[in-house]
């Protein structure tokens, strides 16, 4: 009775912490100055979304850390992260790691030029393939290739879900607006975004499948100052249903040339 009572407590207390977190982030994004009117359209508030993201060639490193439903670690890898993107075109090379190691296991680039459907090359095993679709998942985690692009900010057919006006993320009212790819992705209808009302800060998104079926989650819990930057530092990716999450971490930014 007592091993119980202690791990309830244990997981009350850590319910608890992720949601101080949480707030903590939102509040942090409160913080930060207006950029959306009343009258904002829903490409407006894309565009603010899109904001959060490093308009200059960044590269970034981190974790993907893959939990089930008790917390317990699945699986992990390190990332190295290089970003080079403007509306025009995008260029992203993403390596892999075994955790705290120097071993990569693969390494993934990914290119789009305008609007057009992203080439996602991978090499992993002395194998270089396409990867079939963005809906793909990054070494068996919740984590798709779409996830780790936003590919999504950058679709132009954006309209607001009047009906979900005023929903809340982490305490925040947001607006709430559905973006379309520009080209048909097997599975995906939609991708559902909140950003706050007035910050047009991303604060959640959902890829909707068949139906408008939800089937992943992403939402930001931390946010961290990079020099000047403010910057979400820790993602959550859940895939609905599958009793258990994956968390992208941000542990080092900066810019290159």
């Amino acid at each position: 009775m007592r091993l119980t009572a202690f791990l309830c407590a244990c997981c009350v207390a850590a319910a608890a912490m992720a949601e101080k977190t949480a707030l903590d982030a939102a509040t942090q994004m409160a913080k930060q100055p207006p950029k959306l009117t009343l009258e904002a359209t829903a490409p407006q508030v894309l565009a603010a979304c899109r904001d959060m993201l490093p308009k200059r060639p960044v590269r970034l490193s981190g974790a993907l850390i893959l939990r089930n439903r008790k917390g317990i670690v699945q699986k992990e890898c390190d990332y190295r992260f290089v970003m080079r993107r403007s509306q025009e075109q995008t260029l992203l090379t993403i390596r892999l790691f075994e955790r705290h190691t120097t071993n990569e296991i693969a390494s993934v680039t990914v290119s789009r030029r305008g609007e057009a459907k992203p080439s996602v090359v991978l090499t992993a095993n002395g194998k270089t393939q396409e990867v079939a679709s963005p809906l793909d998942c990054v070494m068996d985690t919740d984590v798709t290739w779409l996830d780790l692009t936003f590919d999504f900010l950058w679709w132009t057919d954006a309209v607001y879900e009047t009906e979900r006006e005023g929903e809340t993320v982490h305490g925040q009212k947001c607006m709430v607006i559905l973006v379309r790819p520009p080209e048909k992705i097997a599975g995906l209808e939609a991708v559902r975004l909140w950003a706050d009302k007035k910050t047009g800060c991303l604060m959640q998104a959902e890829q909707l499948g068949e139906g408008m079926k939800p089937l992943r989650r992403l939402w930001g819990t931390r946010v961290k100052k990079f020099d000047e930057r403010w910057m979400v530092s820790v993602l959550e990716v859940e895939t609905l249903g599958s009793r258990h999450r994956t968390k992208i971490t941000v542990e080092s930014l900066e810019d290159i040339p």
